[in-house]
Protein backbone atom coordinates (compact mmCIF):
# COMPACT_ATOMS: atom_id res chain seq x y z
CA UNK A 1 0.00 0.00 0.00
CA UNK A 2 1.53 3.45 -0.93
CA UNK A 3 3.04 5.47 1.72
CA UNK A 4 1.60 8.92 2.48
CA UNK A 5 4.45 11.45 3.35
CA UNK A 6 3.86 13.59 6.35
CA UNK A 7 0.14 11.67 7.18
CA UNK A 8 -0.15 13.86 10.30
CA UNK A 9 -0.80 16.78 8.26
CA UNK A 10 -3.37 15.46 5.93
CA UNK A 11 -4.97 14.41 9.10
CA UNK A 12 -5.34 17.96 10.68
CA UNK A 13 -6.30 18.95 6.79
CA UNK A 14 -9.31 16.73 7.79
CA UNK A 15 -10.02 18.34 11.23
CA UNK A 16 -9.62 21.57 9.39
CA UNK A 17 -12.56 20.51 7.01
CA UNK A 18 -14.94 18.69 10.31
CA UNK A 19 -14.33 22.73 11.96
CA UNK A 20 -15.44 24.39 8.66
CA UNK A 21 -18.57 21.95 8.93
CA UNK A 22 -19.10 21.93 12.05
CA UNK A 23 -19.49 25.92 12.39
CA UNK A 24 -21.21 26.47 8.47
CA UNK A 25 -24.25 24.10 10.46
CA UNK A 26 -24.24 25.85 13.53
CA UNK A 27 -24.11 29.69 11.47
CA UNK A 28 -26.85 28.32 8.84
CA UNK A 29 -29.98 29.03 11.64
CA UNK A 30 -28.38 32.52 12.90
CA UNK A 31 -27.41 33.66 8.87
CA UNK A 32 -31.48 32.47 7.84
CA UNK A 33 -32.51 33.80 10.89
CA UNK A 34 -34.99 36.26 9.18
CA UNK A 35 -36.48 34.10 6.64
CA UNK A 36 -37.03 30.90 9.14
CA UNK A 37 -39.07 33.27 11.93
CA UNK A 38 -41.36 34.32 9.26
CA UNK A 39 -41.74 30.93 7.86
CA UNK A 40 -42.23 29.29 11.16
CA UNK A 41 -44.02 31.90 12.84
CA UNK A 42 -41.32 32.50 15.48
CA UNK A 43 -41.37 35.29 17.99
CA UNK A 44 -37.92 36.61 19.35
CA UNK A 45 -38.18 34.26 22.27
CA UNK A 46 -39.06 31.19 20.66
CA UNK A 47 -35.65 32.01 18.83
CA UNK A 48 -33.80 32.93 21.81
CA UNK A 49 -35.09 29.58 23.44
CA UNK A 50 -34.05 27.62 20.14
CA UNK A 51 -30.43 29.19 20.61
CA UNK A 52 -30.19 28.69 24.43
CA UNK A 53 -31.32 25.15 23.86
CA UNK A 54 -28.39 24.51 21.41
CA UNK A 55 -26.50 26.03 24.00
CA UNK A 56 -27.43 24.00 26.67
CA UNK A 57 -26.90 20.61 24.32
CA UNK A 58 -23.92 21.89 23.35
CA UNK A 59 -22.88 22.37 27.24
CA UNK A 60 -23.92 18.82 28.40
CA UNK A 61 -22.55 17.19 25.62
CA UNK A 62 -18.59 18.01 26.40
CA UNK A 63 -19.02 16.22 29.03
CA UNK A 64 -20.19 12.97 27.09
CA UNK A 65 -18.60 12.92 24.26
CA UNK A 66 -14.76 13.22 25.94
CA UNK A 67 -15.94 9.97 28.19
CA UNK A 68 -17.27 8.53 24.32
CA UNK A 69 -14.10 9.64 22.54
CA UNK A 70 -12.02 7.87 25.30
CA UNK A 71 -14.27 4.91 25.26
CA UNK A 72 -14.70 4.35 21.57
CA UNK A 73 -11.16 5.25 20.38
CA UNK A 74 -10.69 8.68 17.86
CA UNK A 75 -11.51 7.14 14.46
CA UNK A 76 -14.86 5.47 16.06
CA UNK A 77 -15.86 8.91 18.13
CA UNK A 78 -15.40 11.36 15.07
CA UNK A 79 -17.50 9.46 12.66
CA UNK A 80 -20.66 9.12 15.31
CA UNK A 81 -20.35 12.37 16.30
CA UNK A 82 -19.80 14.43 13.00
CA UNK A 83 -22.61 11.96 11.00
CA UNK A 84 -24.74 12.44 14.40
CA UNK A 85 -24.61 16.49 13.69
CA UNK A 86 -24.86 16.30 10.18
CA UNK A 87 -27.83 14.39 10.14
CA UNK A 88 -29.66 16.84 12.87
CA UNK A 89 -29.00 19.70 10.84
CA UNK A 90 -30.08 18.01 7.32
CA UNK A 91 -33.30 17.54 9.42
CA UNK A 92 -33.58 20.95 10.52
CA UNK A 93 -35.42 21.07 6.96
CA UNK A 94 -38.54 19.08 8.00
CA UNK A 95 -39.29 21.58 11.43
CA UNK A 96 -42.75 22.95 10.94
CA UNK A 97 -42.45 25.50 13.96
CA UNK A 98 -40.74 26.08 17.32
CA UNK A 99 -41.05 22.77 18.77
CA UNK A 100 -39.35 21.08 16.09
CA UNK A 101 -36.73 22.95 15.08
CA UNK A 102 -36.03 23.32 19.03
CA UNK A 103 -35.61 19.16 18.76
CA UNK A 104 -33.20 19.44 15.49
CA UNK A 105 -31.18 22.09 17.37
CA UNK A 106 -30.85 20.28 20.42
CA UNK A 107 -30.11 17.32 18.34
CA UNK A 108 -27.12 19.44 16.92
CA UNK A 109 -26.08 20.43 20.10
CA UNK A 110 -25.01 16.86 21.00
CA UNK A 111 -23.49 16.29 18.24
CA UNK A 112 -20.90 19.24 17.47
CA UNK A 113 -19.59 19.77 20.96
CA UNK A 114 -17.64 16.23 20.41
CA UNK A 115 -15.78 17.62 17.35
CA UNK A 116 -13.44 19.40 19.90
CA UNK A 117 -12.36 16.42 22.65
CA UNK A 118 -11.72 14.44 19.58
CA UNK A 119 -9.74 16.42 17.78
CA UNK A 120 -7.45 17.42 20.87
CA UNK A 121 -7.12 13.70 21.49
CA UNK A 122 -6.09 13.13 17.76
CA UNK A 123 -3.18 15.32 18.26
CA UNK A 124 -2.22 13.80 21.23
CA UNK A 125 -2.25 10.57 19.13
CA UNK A 126 -0.44 11.90 15.92
CA UNK A 127 2.02 15.15 17.27
CA UNK A 128 4.96 15.59 18.91
CA UNK A 129 4.42 18.11 21.55
CA UNK A 130 6.86 20.88 19.61
CA UNK A 131 3.31 20.58 17.01
CA UNK A 132 1.00 20.47 18.47
CA UNK A 133 0.06 23.91 19.45
CA UNK A 134 0.06 24.69 15.45
CA UNK A 135 -1.70 21.86 14.59
CA UNK A 136 -4.50 22.83 17.45
CA UNK A 137 -4.05 26.21 15.68
CA UNK A 138 -4.80 25.32 12.33
CA UNK A 139 -7.69 22.83 12.69
CA UNK A 140 -9.28 25.84 15.49
CA UNK A 141 -9.17 28.49 11.85
CA UNK A 142 -11.43 26.24 10.28
CA UNK A 143 -13.93 27.67 12.62
CA UNK A 144 -13.11 30.62 11.71
CA UNK A 145 -13.42 30.46 8.25
CA UNK A 146 -16.66 27.84 8.31
CA UNK A 147 -18.12 31.13 10.48
CA UNK A 148 -16.90 33.19 7.64
CA UNK A 149 -18.26 31.66 4.80
CA UNK A 150 -21.59 30.65 5.87
CA UNK A 151 -23.88 33.17 5.54
CA UNK A 152 -22.49 33.93 1.59
CA UNK A 153 -22.81 30.15 1.05
CA UNK A 154 -26.34 29.53 2.80
CA UNK A 155 -27.88 32.85 2.01
CA UNK A 156 -27.42 31.92 -1.66
CA UNK A 157 -29.09 28.41 -1.30
CA UNK A 158 -31.56 30.39 -0.08
CA UNK A 159 -32.09 32.38 -2.98
CA UNK A 160 -31.86 30.44 -5.58
CA UNK A 161 -35.03 29.76 -7.22
CA UNK A 162 -36.14 26.17 -6.72
CA UNK A 163 -39.31 26.67 -7.82
CA UNK A 164 -38.35 27.54 -11.28
CA UNK A 165 -35.50 25.38 -11.94
CA UNK A 166 -36.15 22.19 -10.01
CA UNK A 167 -39.90 22.59 -8.98
CA UNK A 168 -40.20 18.75 -7.97
CA UNK A 169 -37.90 20.21 -5.26
CA UNK A 170 -40.02 23.01 -4.11
CA UNK A 171 -43.24 20.81 -4.75
CA UNK A 172 -41.64 18.05 -2.32
CA UNK A 173 -40.53 20.57 0.14
CA UNK A 174 -42.94 23.20 0.43
CA UNK A 175 -42.92 26.49 1.66
CA UNK A 176 -39.37 27.56 2.69
CA UNK A 177 -37.90 25.43 0.03
CA UNK A 178 -34.21 27.75 -0.34
CA UNK A 179 -33.53 27.59 3.50
CA UNK A 180 -34.85 24.02 3.64
CA UNK A 181 -32.43 23.27 1.26
CA UNK A 182 -29.63 24.62 2.72
CA UNK A 183 -29.79 22.75 5.98
CA UNK A 184 -30.36 19.56 3.70
CA UNK A 185 -27.01 20.52 1.58
CA UNK A 186 -24.88 21.43 4.67
CA UNK A 187 -26.01 18.39 6.37
CA UNK A 188 -25.01 16.14 2.88
CA UNK A 189 -21.66 17.55 2.97
CA UNK A 190 -20.92 16.23 6.79
CA UNK A 191 -21.54 12.67 5.32
CA UNK A 192 -19.40 12.80 2.95
CA UNK A 193 -16.20 13.87 5.16
CA UNK A 194 -17.00 10.68 6.83
CA UNK A 195 -15.74 8.96 3.46
CA UNK A 196 -11.85 10.05 3.82
CA UNK A 197 -11.77 10.29 7.53
CA UNK A 198 -13.29 6.23 7.48
CA UNK A 199 -10.43 5.60 4.91
CA UNK A 200 -7.52 6.92 5.80
CA UNK A 201 -7.91 7.60 10.08
CA UNK A 202 -5.93 4.91 11.94
CA UNK A 203 -4.02 5.38 15.00
CA UNK A 204 -0.19 5.83 14.00
CA UNK A 205 1.43 2.00 15.29
CA UNK A 206 -1.63 0.70 13.50
CA UNK A 207 -1.89 3.32 9.70
CA UNK A 208 -1.03 1.43 6.72
CA UNK A 209 -0.44 4.62 4.99
CA UNK A 210 2.24 6.10 7.29
CA UNK A 211 6.01 6.05 6.44
CA UNK A 212 8.32 4.29 9.09
CA UNK A 213 9.98 7.97 9.55
CA UNK A 214 6.83 9.16 10.58
CA UNK A 215 5.99 6.66 12.87
CA UNK A 216 9.20 6.34 14.77
CA UNK A 217 9.11 10.68 15.45
CA UNK A 218 5.58 10.11 16.68
CA UNK A 219 6.35 7.27 18.87
CA UNK A 220 9.80 8.06 19.85
CA UNK A 221 8.08 11.78 21.49
CA UNK A 222 5.32 9.45 22.94
CA UNK A 223 7.84 7.89 24.85
CA UNK A 224 9.28 10.97 26.11
CA UNK A 225 6.28 12.95 26.99
CA UNK A 226 5.82 12.89 30.97
CA UNK A 227 1.98 13.28 30.80
CA UNK A 228 0.74 11.30 28.07
CA UNK A 229 1.88 7.91 28.83
CA UNK A 230 0.65 7.72 32.35
CA UNK A 231 -2.48 5.73 33.54
CA UNK A 232 -5.33 6.83 33.19
CA UNK A 233 -7.09 8.58 35.63
CA UNK A 234 -10.58 8.40 37.45
CA UNK A 235 -13.13 10.51 37.80
CA UNK A 236 -12.46 11.05 41.26
CA UNK A 237 -9.41 12.25 40.37
CA UNK A 238 -10.31 14.61 37.20
CA UNK A 239 -12.73 16.34 40.00
CA UNK A 240 -9.99 16.60 42.25
CA UNK A 241 -7.34 17.50 40.36
CA UNK A 242 -6.36 21.43 40.78
CA UNK A 243 -4.87 21.45 37.07
CA UNK A 244 -8.14 20.58 35.82
CA UNK A 245 -9.97 22.92 37.59
CA UNK A 246 -7.36 25.77 37.16
CA UNK A 247 -7.96 25.05 32.76
CA UNK A 248 -11.72 24.50 33.41
CA UNK A 249 -11.88 28.06 35.31
CA UNK A 250 -9.63 30.21 32.64
CA UNK A 251 -11.92 28.60 30.33
CA UNK A 252 -14.86 29.78 32.15
CA UNK A 253 -13.52 32.85 32.41
CA UNK A 254 -11.55 33.93 29.02
CA UNK A 255 -13.68 31.94 25.94
CA UNK A 256 -16.54 34.59 26.55
CA UNK A 257 -14.55 36.93 24.84
CA UNK A 258 -14.43 34.85 21.52
CA UNK A 259 -18.33 34.20 22.07
CA UNK A 260 -18.67 38.10 22.13
CA UNK A 261 -17.04 38.97 19.01
CA UNK A 262 -18.92 36.27 17.49
CA UNK A 263 -22.26 36.50 18.78
CA UNK A 264 -22.32 40.17 19.59
CA UNK A 265 -19.63 42.64 18.04
CA UNK A 266 -21.69 43.20 14.86
CA UNK A 267 -25.06 44.03 16.86
CA UNK A 268 -22.12 46.32 18.77
CA UNK A 269 -21.42 47.90 15.05
CA UNK A 270 -24.59 48.28 14.06
CA UNK A 271 -26.14 49.84 17.02
CA UNK A 272 -23.56 51.93 18.39
CA UNK A 273 -21.15 52.89 15.69
CA UNK A 274 -24.58 52.85 12.97
CA UNK A 275 -23.39 50.33 10.62
CA UNK A 276 -25.96 49.14 8.29
CA UNK A 277 -26.59 45.33 7.17
CA UNK A 278 -24.55 45.38 3.56
CA UNK A 279 -21.70 47.16 5.88
CA UNK A 280 -21.54 44.75 8.56
CA UNK A 281 -19.61 42.64 5.81
CA UNK A 282 -16.57 44.55 7.34
CA UNK A 283 -16.69 41.91 10.17
CA UNK A 284 -14.55 39.48 8.45
CA UNK A 285 -12.20 40.91 9.68
CA UNK A 286 -12.21 40.21 12.53
CA UNK A 287 -12.97 36.35 11.88
CA UNK A 288 -9.61 36.77 9.76
CA UNK A 289 -7.50 38.03 12.60
CA UNK A 290 -9.04 34.98 14.92
CA UNK A 291 -7.36 32.71 12.27
CA UNK A 292 -3.90 34.81 12.02
CA UNK A 293 -4.18 34.27 15.65
CA UNK A 294 -4.90 30.40 16.17
CA UNK A 295 -1.87 30.13 13.68
CA UNK A 296 0.44 32.23 15.16
CA UNK A 297 -0.10 31.28 19.05
CA UNK A 298 0.89 27.34 17.43
CA UNK A 299 4.20 28.80 15.80
CA UNK A 300 5.22 30.98 19.16
CA UNK A 301 4.70 28.21 21.38
CA UNK A 302 6.17 25.92 19.23
CA UNK A 303 9.32 28.13 18.52
CA UNK A 304 9.43 28.12 22.22
CA UNK A 305 9.80 24.74 22.86
CA UNK A 306 11.96 24.09 19.93
CA UNK A 307 14.20 26.12 21.78
CA UNK A 308 14.44 24.56 25.38
CA UNK A 309 11.39 25.16 26.90
CA UNK A 310 8.99 22.92 29.04
CA UNK A 311 6.03 22.62 27.00
CA UNK A 312 3.68 24.31 29.56
CA UNK A 313 6.15 26.81 30.36
CA UNK A 314 6.58 27.67 26.85
CA UNK A 315 2.95 28.33 26.35
CA UNK A 316 1.97 30.10 29.28
CA UNK A 317 5.03 32.28 27.80
CA UNK A 318 3.37 33.08 24.74
CA UNK A 319 -0.12 33.54 26.63
CA UNK A 320 1.43 36.36 29.18
CA UNK A 321 2.00 38.23 26.30
CA UNK A 322 -1.16 37.47 24.62
CA UNK A 323 -3.15 39.11 28.05
CA UNK A 324 -0.99 41.81 27.94
CA UNK A 325 -3.09 42.44 24.56
CA UNK A 326 -6.86 42.67 26.08
CA UNK A 327 -6.10 45.42 28.35
CA UNK A 328 -6.80 47.50 24.80
CA UNK A 329 -10.54 46.45 24.81
CA UNK A 330 -12.05 49.18 26.59
CA UNK A 331 -10.44 51.97 23.87
CA UNK A 332 -12.64 49.98 21.46
CA UNK A 333 -15.68 51.32 22.87
CA UNK A 334 -14.09 55.07 23.33
CA UNK A 335 -12.33 55.27 19.98
CA UNK A 336 -14.68 57.68 18.40
CA UNK A 337 -12.70 56.64 14.96
CA UNK A 338 -14.17 53.21 13.05
CA UNK A 339 -11.10 52.23 11.51
CA UNK A 340 -8.97 52.16 14.67
CA UNK A 341 -11.74 50.97 16.26
CA UNK A 342 -11.54 47.75 14.16
CA UNK A 343 -7.97 47.52 14.47
CA UNK A 344 -8.04 47.31 17.94
CA UNK A 345 -10.55 44.97 17.76
CA UNK A 346 -8.64 41.86 15.34
CA UNK A 347 -5.77 42.95 17.70
CA UNK A 348 -7.34 41.43 20.62
CA UNK A 349 -9.12 38.72 19.21
CA UNK A 350 -6.23 37.84 17.63
CA UNK A 351 -4.63 37.80 21.28
CA UNK A 352 -7.40 35.82 22.31
CA UNK A 353 -7.24 32.86 19.88
CA UNK A 354 -3.19 32.75 20.16
CA UNK A 355 -4.14 32.22 23.79
CA UNK A 356 -7.04 29.74 23.53
CA UNK A 357 -5.15 27.68 21.35
CA UNK A 358 -2.21 27.45 23.51
CA UNK A 359 -4.36 26.74 26.90
CA UNK A 360 -5.92 23.60 24.70
CA UNK A 361 -2.31 22.65 24.00
CA UNK A 362 -1.74 22.53 27.78
CA UNK A 363 -5.05 20.25 28.56
CA UNK A 364 -2.81 17.57 25.71
CA UNK A 365 0.66 18.39 27.65
CA UNK A 366 -0.80 17.82 31.38
CA UNK A 367 -3.28 15.29 31.01
CA UNK A 368 -2.58 11.58 30.27
CA UNK A 369 -3.53 10.20 26.80
CA UNK A 370 -6.71 7.81 27.99
CA UNK A 371 -8.07 10.21 29.46
CA UNK A 372 -8.03 13.24 27.53
CA UNK A 373 -11.51 13.12 26.08
CA UNK A 374 -13.15 12.94 29.02
CA UNK A 375 -11.02 15.62 30.60
CA UNK A 376 -10.86 17.96 27.35
CA UNK A 377 -15.01 17.74 27.76
CA UNK A 378 -14.84 18.61 30.87
CA UNK A 379 -12.69 21.87 30.69
CA UNK A 380 -14.80 22.80 27.80
CA UNK A 381 -17.99 22.78 29.80
CA UNK A 382 -16.35 25.99 31.35
CA UNK A 383 -16.23 27.57 27.97
CA UNK A 384 -20.34 27.39 26.90
CA UNK A 385 -21.41 28.13 30.78
CA UNK A 386 -18.84 31.20 30.22
CA UNK A 387 -20.65 31.63 27.34
CA UNK A 388 -24.11 31.32 28.77
CA UNK A 389 -23.14 33.65 31.54
CA UNK A 390 -21.62 36.04 29.12
CA UNK A 391 -25.00 36.35 26.56
CA UNK A 392 -26.74 37.15 30.18
CA UNK A 393 -24.97 39.74 31.54
CA UNK A 394 -24.47 41.35 27.58
CA UNK A 395 -28.40 41.13 27.19
CA UNK A 396 -28.62 43.21 30.87
CA UNK A 397 -26.21 45.75 29.56
CA UNK A 398 -27.75 46.51 26.75
CA UNK A 399 -31.14 46.40 27.90
CA UNK A 400 -33.46 49.42 29.15
CA UNK A 401 -34.69 48.63 33.07
CA UNK A 402 -38.18 48.85 31.43
CA UNK A 403 -38.02 45.61 29.19
CA UNK A 404 -38.30 41.97 30.68
CA UNK A 405 -35.72 39.34 30.29
CA UNK A 406 -36.73 37.14 27.51
CA UNK A 407 -36.08 33.31 27.26
CA UNK A 408 -35.93 30.88 29.93
CA UNK A 409 -32.28 31.28 30.70
CA UNK A 410 -32.53 34.99 31.30
CA UNK A 411 -35.42 34.21 33.69
CA UNK A 412 -33.20 31.87 35.49
CA UNK A 413 -30.45 33.79 35.35
CA UNK A 414 -32.29 36.71 37.05
CA UNK A 415 -33.55 34.88 39.79
CA UNK A 416 -29.95 33.76 40.52
CA UNK A 417 -28.01 37.09 39.81
CA UNK A 418 -30.99 39.44 39.63
CA UNK A 419 -28.73 41.70 41.78
CA UNK A 420 -25.33 41.37 39.69
CA UNK A 421 -27.87 41.80 36.60
CA UNK A 422 -29.80 45.17 37.82
CA UNK A 423 -26.72 47.07 38.68
CA UNK A 424 -25.42 46.54 35.03
CA UNK A 425 -28.88 46.53 33.43
CA UNK A 426 -29.01 49.71 30.71
CA UNK A 427 -25.19 50.61 30.92
CA UNK A 428 -24.53 49.52 27.06
CA UNK A 429 -21.40 48.00 25.40
CA UNK A 430 -18.60 49.85 26.83
CA UNK A 431 -19.52 48.21 30.24
CA UNK A 432 -18.78 44.60 28.56
CA UNK A 433 -15.45 45.75 27.09
CA UNK A 434 -13.94 47.01 30.07
CA UNK A 435 -14.75 44.02 31.64
CA UNK A 436 -12.90 42.32 28.90
CA UNK A 437 -9.79 44.08 30.20
CA UNK A 438 -9.17 42.01 33.20
CA UNK A 439 -10.48 38.59 32.36
CA UNK A 440 -7.22 37.15 30.58
CA UNK A 441 -4.49 39.03 32.83
CA UNK A 442 -6.66 37.54 36.05
CA UNK A 443 -6.50 33.73 34.54
CA UNK A 444 -3.18 33.75 33.85
CA UNK A 445 -2.58 34.17 37.69
CA UNK A 446 -4.85 31.31 38.29
CA UNK A 447 -2.92 29.52 35.95
CA UNK A 448 0.52 30.21 37.59
CA UNK A 449 -0.80 28.87 40.64
CA UNK A 450 -2.70 25.70 39.36
CA UNK A 451 -1.02 24.65 35.71
CA UNK A 452 2.81 25.56 36.42
CA UNK A 453 4.29 23.46 39.05
CA UNK A 454 2.78 20.61 37.13
CA UNK A 455 5.44 21.57 34.41
CA UNK A 456 8.14 19.65 36.51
Amino acid sequence: MKKIPQLRWWIVVLLFGAAVLNYVDRQTLSALAPTIQHDLALSERDYANVVNLFLVAYTLAYLGSGWLTDRLGTRVGMILFVGWWSVSNALTAVATGVASLSAFRFALGLGEAGIWPAASKVVSEWFPSRERALAIGFYTMGATVGATVAPYFVISIAAWPFAERLPWVAHLLGAGTGWRMAFILTGLAGLIWLIPWSVFYRQPARSPFITDRERALILDDAKETDATNSPAWSWSQIFCSRVVWGLLITRLVTDPVWYFFQFWFAKYLHTVRGLDQQQLSITWVIYASAGVGSLLGGLLSGWRIKRGAAPATGRLQVMLGCAALLPLSPFIASTPNLTVALMLSALVVAAALSWLINLTALVVDLVPRASLGSVFGFVAAGSTVGGLIMNVLVVAMVTPTTVAPAGFLDRAAYAVAGPLLTAVQGQGYGRWFLFMAFLHPLAWLLLRFTVAPRRS
